[in-house]
């Protein structure tokens, strides 16, 4: 037997002939199956396999191809990439690195037949003659060659074990058939390491795809959020156009009646109120749309919830009609929040309205006041800890399926008839609540009812009843009075309607030439009236300098929409709210002034 490379086993002494030859080819295939199993790296694993077939057909060279599947996306698919090799020169490593088809070689008439293929001399192989194939084998010193496919239990072909020969060869039939075995063995290791390369990589990319996926999913919910926002904002812009040109309907038929000289006294007087009424509507309006978007100013007390939804009881039976039954329960001893009781009212007149529209004006209606810790998960926010006042008003109505529940508090969302509702309580509700620091959670059953259950903060102030009375008739009075309006037809309508009231008035055009005007004439000036909204320094910071720099001098704000007043619902400064009487305007002068220890 001839040398077989470190792998080959010494002969034993005392066996003779062939019982020698079997012994040493079975010792052989043994320890190539414990060093090929033995080994973890599947390139150092590549190279023993070829050392193997190296020993067992005693040859000069040897290599282990890859076969490259369709598609593959090294773009070599169909052909043959060398895994390990063993006595190859480095330019014949090169040069067979891929192997295509169409190329003259063992291994490409191995994969043309799907079986093994011998060349017992390439100078022989007339098809080979004057190929590049041909002078690569030469160079390399390769005159003969066979090749083994690699074929998969499940009868793939995986890829090539070959063996070169410097000189004219032709294996014999021991060494093909022990080239079997080990092809056999080679092909179990190849397609395992296969899978494990195709796990590792799918595993190396698949926190990469995962972001991917997760970035393209992103992407889609900010696109629907988008179209959903955009949707929301189509239905509340058209809502608030049709209400308001309602209103301007109203208004500006009024008053072009009433430029008609020959109009009685009293259809003037109806048409006057009708102008009179519309604004109201009109306010009640912005302030709903303001509470929603959470930028309605707030005047926060301290009050018992259980305390006002009592005695607000009686009017909501009055709302509600008298076919409807309301249960008032208090499961709680006295607490106390601190939020816009007025608005607090509203929420609860909003929410039986909603109530009694469930049951088709005839059920009952049960208030709950109790204390809660927690507040449940609710449109995709998480429970949350804390102290609450919990306020619940359920009915036993029709209830609401998933779809409504999720756009309830949508401004000019309802599912009523047209002119049965304007879809703006319930979104009152929950501006009024978010704002005041709580939440508002729904639960409903299809058939069996709807609660809504507002989570207020709970507050360990007590209630205050020492504030001074200060209501009465107002009057006209002299007081000189600061306008600071940076809106110059907003800021001259100011300063006549205050000078027709018996003030004197002056204006600034924003906090800059006010504090300019105070620098110079403070001792002139009796109150200063500003606008919240200004550009560059706010009302609200302007009275807070002319507070630390002239502590009695009187300061009025007035404002509608600011998010300023919403941020801030303690800035500790009167407010007069837009739109306002001529009745407010003045009470709110006198009111404010003697409470800084003045008298007109």
């Amino acid at each position: 037997m001839s040398a077989k490379s470190n792998l080959a086993i010494q002969t034993v002494e005392g066996i003779s002939g062939r019982s020698q030859e079997n012994l040493s080819d079975i010792e052989l295939l043994h320890q190539i199956s414990v060093t090929l199993i033995g080994e973890q790296d599947r390139f150092e694993l590549y190279g023993k396999i070829v050392e193997a077939a190296v020993a067992i057909a005693g040859s000069q060279f040897g290599t282990m191809q890859l076969l490259c599947p369709a598609g593959d996306p090294s773009g070599h698919d169909g052909e043959l990439q060398l895994l390990a090799h063993r006595g190859l020169p480095e330019h014949a490593i090169e040069f067979w690195k891929w192997v295509q088809p169409a190329a003259y070689s063992s291994c490409t008439l191995a994969l043309k037949f799907g079986q093994r293929a011998i060349v017992p001399d390439f100078e022989e192989w007339a098809d080979i003659a004057g190929t590049q194939d041909l002078v690569a084998f030469r160079q390399a010193g390769i005159r003969s060659a066979q090749t083994t496919p690699l074929i998969s239990r499940s009868g793939k072909l995986l890829g090539m074990i070959s063996t070169h020969w410097a000189q004219p060869h032709e294996p014999s039939e021991r060494d093909l058939r022990m080239l079997d075995i080990l092809a056999r063995q080679a092909a179990d290791l190849l397609d395992r390491t296969i899978a494990e390369e195709a796990l590792r990589q799918l595993n190396e990319t698949l926190e990469i795809r995962v972001e991917e996926r997760s970035r393209e999913l992103m992407a889609s919910e900010d696109q629907i959020r988008q179209l959903q926002k955009m949707e929301a904002i189509g239905q509340l812009t058209g809502g608030v156009a049709h209400d308001f040109n309602n209103l301007l309907t109203i208004i500006r038929s009024s008053a072009e009646l009433l430029s008609r000289r020959e109009l009685p006294r009293e259809k003037q007087r109806k048409y006057i109120d009708a102008i009179s009424e519309t604004a109201d509507r009109a306010a009640k309006l912005t302030s709903q749309l303001l509470a929603f978007a959470r930028r309605q100013p707030l005047r926060p007390e301290v009050f018992d919830p259980a305390e006002k939804v009592a005695s607000v009881s009686e009017m909501l039976r009055t709302v509600v009609g008298s076919r409807i039954e309301i249960d008032v329960l208090s499961l709680c001893d006295p607490t106390f929040v601190e939020v816009d009781a007025s608005q607090f009212e509203t929420a609860l007149v909003n929410m039986a309205v909603n109530a009694r529209d469930a049951m088709n004006g005839e059920g009952r209606i049960t208030i709950c006041v109790d204390t809660a810790r927690s507040i449940p998960a609710r449109r995709g926010h998480a429970a949350a800890q804390g102290d609450f006042v919990k306020v619940s008003v359920t009915d036993i109505g029709s209830g609401m399926p998933q779809e409504h529940i999720d756009r309830v508090f949508e401004p000019f969302f309802t599912t009523k008839e047209v002119g049965k509702g304007t879809g703006l309580g319930l979104s009152q509700v929950y501006g009024f609540t978010r704002q005041s620091g709580g939440e508002i959670a729904v639960t409903s059953e299809m058939g069996r009812g709807t609660t809504f259950s507002l989570y207020l903060p709970r507050s360990t102030a007590l209630v205050d009843d020492t504030s001074p009375d200060l209501t009465g008739p107002a009057m006209v009075t002299d007081a000189r009075i600061l306008i600071v309006e940076d809106n110059q037809q907003v800021g001259d309508f100011a300063a006549q309607l205050l000078a027709d009231l018996g003030f004197t008035a002056r204006r600034a055009g924003n906090a800059r030439e006010a504090l300019a005007v105070l620098e110079a004439e403070h001792d002139e000036i009796d109150i200063v009236f500003s606008d919240v909204v200004m550009p560059g320094v706010d009302g609200v910071e302007l009275c807070r300098r002319i507070r630390a720099r002239w502590p009695g001098l009187t300061v009025v704000l007035t404002g509608g929409y600011s998010h300023v007043l919403a941020d801030d619902m303690r800035h500790g400064f009167p407010l007069l709210q837009k739109p306002y009487s001529l009745d407010d305007l003045v009470r709110v002068m006198r009111d404010a002034h003697a409470q800084n220890g003045n008298v007109f």
